[in-house]
């Protein structure tokens, strides 16, 4: 069995759900179930006795120690994260909270739990944790795609607290041994996306016929990675992965903000017109920046390639094309996830977009 971390969240759930489509080995979902948790997005799951969810924090050490034991797990795959930038610059400490302190402990309760372990079932326990491109800083139009061995330079709470934990990671290999793979993955879209980031938000505003907002200039570029094509890196990862080593995840697609936006709205324009006749296009509207907002991200992703064999599947025009398709064939979904508290955080965070 495998413990997953975070598994109710966008990434985490795609990630269960495409382990179940090509394995039957168990999977022990704990998942705080904070905002960006649904367990709706796990509804197909309902009945499989492979999935056993628990309802708590990677902080409760008690918990989690009582967890790995109980259930022998031969793997941790932490997906849990605060991960919203914009969400970090307003409140930072919940991102210290559960992305240092919760990762801490989490390692430490697994280097116990792996200590009690001997022979072959020693050897194989992973620890694989999953971070992001954001802990590397920002590029220029003219400079190379990050590799592995790019300095980290986080810009945000966010990518700070991230990469705050890629180092207690690699300290807990280095001091204790604790055999640990780390990836970095460019930005995800796909099913399940809380509506906060900007491509779910963007075909949420504008279905409800409201502002579509962009910062600044919209010309921010971005690697964007189809969300099933960073969960089958993963599995790669954790099958074949070299103990200690981090892999560069990415799309292969890099795109500005503003490009992103006028897909998206060609896509509905197509699938889902207005009934006015217009474009979505002209419900566009250009908001204030976002306090040290990152120019550029982009993956060099060929080491997973070289020495893994792991490419992503789509291109960025079929994964936004089942992208916007999913989101418009789950509308309810959307109403559901999308509270009053939700739509007073959108106006506050958007000002001038409401």
């Amino acid at each position: 069995m495998i413990l997953v971390t975070g598994g109710a969240g966008f990434i985490g759930s795609n990630f269960v759900l495409d382990w179940f489509a090509t394995s039957q080995e168990p999977i022990l979902n704990l998942d705080k179930l904070t905002y960006a948790g649904n367990l709706e997005n796990l509804k197909s799951l309902e009945g499989n006795s492979n999935h056993i969810f628990v309802r708590g924090d990677i902080g409760d050490s008690e918990l989690v120690s009582e967890l790995l034991t109980k259930h022998s797990v031969r793997a941790v795959v932490n997906f849990a994260a605060e991960s919203h930038v914009d969400r970090s610059i307003h409140g930072p400490s919940d991102f210290i909270n559960t992305n240092i302190i919760g990762t801490f402990n989490l390692l430490e309760c697994s280097r116990k739990y792996w200590g009690t372990l001997n022979g072959a079932i020693k050897d194989n326990f992973r620890f694989l944790h999953v971070s992001t491109d954001e802990v590397f800083g920002s590029l220029s139009k003219e400079e190379p795609a990050f590799t592995e061995s790019h300095p980290y330079e986080p810009n945000s709470p966010y990518s700070a607290s991230k990469a705050a934990s890629d180092h207690l990671v690699r300290a807990w290999l280095h001091t204790y041994g604790l055999p640990v793979l780390t990836t970095n993955c460019s930005n995800n879209y796909g099913p399940y996306h809380f509506p906060e980031k900007l491509i779910p938000l963007v075909i949420h505003n504008a279905l409800q016929g409201r502002p579509l907002p962009i910062y600044g200039d919209g010309q921010q570029i971005r690697d964007w990675l189809y969300v099933s094509d960073h969960c089958s890196a993963i599995r790669c990862v954790l099958q074949r992965g070299q103990i200690g080593e981090t892999y560069n995840v990415g799309g292969c697609n890099e795109k500005a903000n503003l490009e992103v936006v006028h897909t998206i709205c060609d896509l509905l324009d197509t699938h889902k017109p207005r009934g006015d006749g217009h474009s979505y296009k002209e419900q566009i509207t250009f908001v204030a920046d976002r306090p040290g907002h990152d120019r550029r991200y982009a993956m060099d992703a060929g080491k997973i390639e070289r020495e893994l064999g792991w490419r992503p599947a789509e291109t960025f025009e079929s994964g936004m094309a089942k992208t916007v398709a999913w989101y418009l064939a789950n509308t309810q979904w959307t109403q559901n996830v999308t509270s009053g508290a939700y739509r007073e955080w959108v106006e506050k965070q958007y000002v001038g977009a409401a």
